[in-house]
């Protein structure tokens, strides 16, 4: 008969459980079992996916420790793990397990079985060894000789075997049998059934059977690497080991409480993930916002269920957006023009100086049930369906939740580290593995102003805090929530905000503004043409209107941004003074009351710089200027005298041309006249040819001469017009505006 799979694999565990029973005695625990575990007591996180973990704990003797990791941390712990036997003591070695595939791991042993057997593979690997056969009332012992498969003719009448249904009992069955030769030399053949158990009677076999299973069992953990660290040395003493890992990117969120008088106050938490081998248990904590250099390019981070997106209509369709900071304030702008530029830098991030005191942690944002939007245009949350009670206590307003979260909060220390900010916790925390916490990093008041903030990109209009961070907190970029009144109110994203920086913040859209904004169709152009020093510098002004017309439907008043884009080679002009500019905008800021209208007029201009120099001006060029009405009369007048002064020169350069391309074809005719006399020697025509080449040689000579004297007064007059023309340039100043 056959077995299904899980009978086999049974029957293999009962085998092998079974003779190790019956050992002399059970094989020692490794070290990496029995040794200790040495717990997390310390980590700091950066904000570039590393941190760095220290554990501390005490050894006695030449005692084993052990920390557990995931595959993803070995390499980095593997660069950087140092280990401190703070006593008299030393380090004798570190091992962890191997991460060679199972199949590899399994050549290694004596014992040739793969990673499935089935029962029948696993006793052919123990032909040979000694071992006890039981199946019933039957037993033996003796060397394993062999494990065959055979089938077996059954009749009507033959019993029915357990394992097998009526059909098969009347024709064929498979059977397993396990054979054996006693110590006397008989052979002893058994049929495997469940019944049947085979024990393994040597030692060294069993242990290489316990080593099997133990790799076996290891597959079940195939990301937990187990470290162990050997010490040596004599009584208690303290051991300290640190390293740097790949840990998720800690994440920064803010509380932003609004009230009725007074700063809003700001509250920071951070979102911390243990996704590392060990459980932290009262660690110390610090958050170190900054990215030292570290060779992990690849960051891990988890991941979670988007929530569903519900259609809203579509005037309350936001998608949170970060404002750019703010490069010049009014003062450095003079003339439309941004003067001495000084970007204040948000690349590195910093944090908070100094502790801010408090007790426990409070509950108070739970207990918030209702509340009115406080003419933000929010909607109103209820915690339940049912109305509020005839009599109730009083709900929390915002200035109310502030005051008892500024006194309920505990929050660590900030200090400086060189260009990077820790967030140290005050109280230790514990994350078990693969859990997550949200902890206090920060609080403090405020100086924040409440504005609708228009961009031309954004189809509505925002509500916004237009923060001032005067105080000495350097906030690390993240989301935020504000809370107004009795009731949320929006939330958002924001950059990181060094102190004395000041930034935008959205958080809700504004319904009670309108914005609407209209460019001037027609551009008008602005020549100035100035002549001075040969040169004609040609200054053309393109200019452009914008009008903001803003109407505010609310009753109460209201404080509007517009964001104006700052183009590229365009210049406010001299009566539009933004409060404040970034790269990319020029931010206007205005008072709207109650049910009134008021307008922002921008003009803007941009310049255009081309210059000519006058001694390469043509009769062409000076059409095309008079075509693009780039001059006027006076300028084109100026122009053609020069022009005329220059053809002028241009005819004498071509005449003195002419004349010494004769001479050098006179220079060519005669040089050809003396090589022919050359020819003549010793000819009776000898006489009669030299005599008629000598004479043409003394006319060319004579051409020549009088050539030579023609040139010399045409260069002459050239001269002189060359001259002429200089000091009629150099003598030309003239200022036209078109």
């Amino acid at each position: 008969m056959r077995f299904s799979k899980t009978a086999v694999l049974w029957l293999a565990l009962v085998a092998v459980s079974s003779g190790q029973s019956s050992a002399p005695s059970n094989p020692p625990a490794s070290s990496a079992d029995s040794a200790a575990r040495l717990p997390v007591t310390r980590v700091i996180l950066y904000k570039n996916g590393v941190g760095y973990f220290e554990h501390a704990g005490h050894v006695r003797g030449s005692q084993d420790v052990n920390i557990d990791f995931t595959t993803a941390q070995l390499n980095d712990v593997l660069k950087s793990l140092t280990v401190l036997d703070l006593g008299k003591g030393r380090i004798t070695g570190v091992s962890y397990n191997s991460a060679a595939p199972l199949e590899k791991r399994l050549g290694s042993l004596r014992l040739p079985v793969g990673e499935n057997p089935t029962t029948a593979q696993f006793l052919d690997a123990l032909r040979g060894a000694r071992v006890e056969v039981r199946s019933g009332s039957l037993a033996a012992s003796g060397r394993l000789l062999s494990i065959e498969e055979r089938e077996v003719l059954t009749g009507h009448d033959a019993p029915k075997v357990d394992g097998t249904d009526e059909q098969a009992s009347r024709g064929r069955i498979g059977l397993t049998q396990v054979s054996l030769v006693s110590d006397s030399g008989e052979v002893r053949l058994f049929d495997l059934t469940p019944a049947t158990s085979v024990r393994v009677t040597e030692k060294e076999v069993n242990e290489e059977v316990g080593k099997y299973l133990g790799l076996v069992a290891s597959t079940r953990d195939q990301d937990l690497r187990r470290m162990t660290i050997s010490t040596a040395g004599d009584g208690e003493r303290n051991l300290l080991v640190s390293y740097i890992s790949e840990v998720p990117v800690w994440k920064s969120t803010y509380r932003i409480v609004i009230p009725k008088e007074g700063k809003p106050l700001l509250q920071g938490w951070a979102i911390v993930d243990n996704t590392v081998g060990e459980d932290w248990k009262d660690v110390e904590l610090s958050l170190i916002a900054g990215a030292p250099q570290s060779f992990v390019q690849e960051l891990s981070q988890p991941y979670y269920t988007r929530r569903p997106v519900v259609a809203l209509p579509e005037n309350a369709m936001l998608t949170p957006q970060t404002h750019e900071a703010t490069i010049e304030g009014q003062a450095d702008i003079v003339n439309g023009e941004l003067r001495s530029p000084k970007m204040i830098a948000t690349g590195v991030i910093g944090g908070v100086p100094g502790g801010v005191p408090g007790g426990s942690m409070g509950g108070v944002l739970g207990g918030i049930t209702s509340g009115s939007g406080g003419g933000m245009g929010t909607g109103v949350f209820r915690t339940n369906g049912a109305p509020p009670p005839a009599v109730a206590a009083p709900r929390p307003d915002a200035t109310m939740i502030a005051e008892s979260l500024e006194q309920g909060t505990t929050v660590g220390e900030t200090r400086e580290l060189g260009d990077l900010f820790e967030y140290k916790l005050k109280d230790r925390v514990t994350i078990r593995k693969n859990q997550s916490a949200l902890v206090p990093i920060l609080q403090a008041r405020i100086d924040a102003e409440k504005v609708s903030v228009w961009n031309p990109s954004d189809t509505s209009l925002l509500r916004a805090l237009w923060l001032n961070n005067t105080s000495d907190l350097t906030l690390d970029g993240g989301s935020f929530n504000v809370l107004e009144g009795e009731a949320f109110a929006g939330e958002g994203l924001m950059d990181a905000i060094k102190p004395g920086e000041k930034r935008l913040l959205s958080y809700a859209a504004d319904l009670g503004v309108l914005v609407d904004a209209k460019q001037k169709a027609d551009h008008q152009r602005v020549t100035k043409v100035v002549i001075a020093h040969g040169t004609m510098t040609q200054s053309t002004q393109e200019r452009q209107e914008d009008t903001y017309t803003i109407r505010n439907r609310d009753t109460s008043t209201r404080t509007v941004v517009i964001e104006h884009p700052a183009r590229p080679g365009w210049k406010l002009a001299d009566d539009a003074k933004p409060t404040e500019s970034s790269a990319s905008f020029h931010r206007f800021q205005l008072t709207v009351e109650p049910k009134k209208t008021t307008t922002l007029l921008v003009k803007e201009y941009r310049p255009i710089i081309n210059s000519y120099q006058l001694t390469n001006v043509t009769d062409n060029e000076i059409k095309f200027f008079l075509d693009q009405k780039m001059i006027n009369a006076d300028v084109e007048k100026a122009l053609r005298k020069i022009a005329l002064q220059k053809n002028d020169i241009t005819v004498l350069d071509a005449v003195i041309s002419g004349r010494r391309a004769q001479v050098s074809s006179i220079s060519e005719d005669q040089q050809r006249v003396r090589e022919n006399m050359k020819a003549l020697k010793g000819s009776s025509e000898e006489k009669a040819l030299v005599e008629r080449y000598v004479r043409e040689l003394n006319e060319q000579e004579d051409r020549v001469q009088a050539l030579r004297r023609e040139i010399t007064e045409m260069q002459q007059k050239r001269d002189a017009a060359q001259s002429a023309l200089n000091g009629m340039i150099e003598a030309l100043q003239m200022e036209v505006t078109l």
